[in-house]
Parts: C-alpha cells; structure tokens; sequence
C-alpha cells in the first residue's frame, strides 16, 4: 500500500510541475506588452508629475536631445504653450504620421490641455518604439495654476 501511496504522489507532484513550467514558460516568452515582436532597446514610458516635468525641462535647458510636444491644437497652443515647444495636433489626420518622422532615440516630454490627449498619444509613441516618453499629468491646465512660464 505504501508503494502505491508513492507512485500517485510521484505522479501527481509530476502534472503539477509540468503544469507550472507550462504557465511560467507561457509568462517568460511574451514581452511586457503581450507582443511577441522583440525590442531592441529597453524603453521608457511614463507619466511625471507636473513638478518633476518643470525639473526635468530646466535640467535640459539647451539640449539638443530633448524635446517637448505640445499635443493640443493650433488655436490652444497659440493662447500659451511652454517655451520652446512644439505643436502636433492629436485631431490631425497625420498624428501618428507626424509623430513617426521622429527621432526616436531622443526624449520627449509630451502634454496636452489636461493629460487627456497626451496620455493617448503616449500610447502612440510607445507603440511607434519611441525610447524614452513622458506625459506631463495635470497638461497646461496645471501648469498655469503652478505659476510656470507660458509663452504666446
């Protein structure tokens, strides 16, 4: 009886191990994002906090790999935007297009009116494998209630 105890633990403790390496190996072989394709890179996607997106734009004053995207329309981004900001508008048709004539190896700090929009095209980025991304939470809405610089 204690030989037959044996072999159906052995057995049970078997399935349950190939039952696990099965579950495990499905989990290792996919990345992140539950796409098979493989990145070339590690990337980074991000929301950042108002305040840590003032830092982070005065500690890259003047550099050349940095850039901020202001997502709003022409008309918003004329009534105030960040300084040296540029505009691509999320309702244009060309969105996705504009943004992949991008540099992807340099870092963006996106943001729209409320973090709506730019929180969209944060996605967008990510899959278009930009390599380094941040969404300003709070957008220009905040950052006006901060008191940061806005320029016309």
């Amino acid at each position: 009886m204690n030989r037959k105890n044996n072999s159906v633990k052995i057995i049970v403790l078997s399935v349950l191990f190939l039952f696990l390496t099965a579950i495990f190996a499905g989990c290792v072989s996919e990345n992140d994002d539950g796409n098979d394709k493989p990145k070339d890179h590690e990337q980074i996607i991000s929301d950042l906090g108002n305040e840590a997106s003032y830092k982070m734009i005065n500690e890259n004053q003047g550099n050349q790999n940095f850039l901020i995207i202001d997502v709003r329309t022409p008309e918003e981004f004329a009534d105030g935007h960040i300084e040296n900001a540029i505009n691509i508008d999320f309702y244009s048709d060309t969105f996705s297009e504009e943004l992949n004539k991008l540099d992807k190896n340099k870092t963006y700090l996106i943001y729209c009116r409320s973090a709506n929009r730019s929180g969209q095209a944060l996605d967008i980025m990510s899959d278009l494998d930009f390599s380094e991304v941040y969404n300003m939470l709070g957008g220009i809405i905040e950052w006006k209630d901060n008191g940061y610089p806005i320029v016309y």
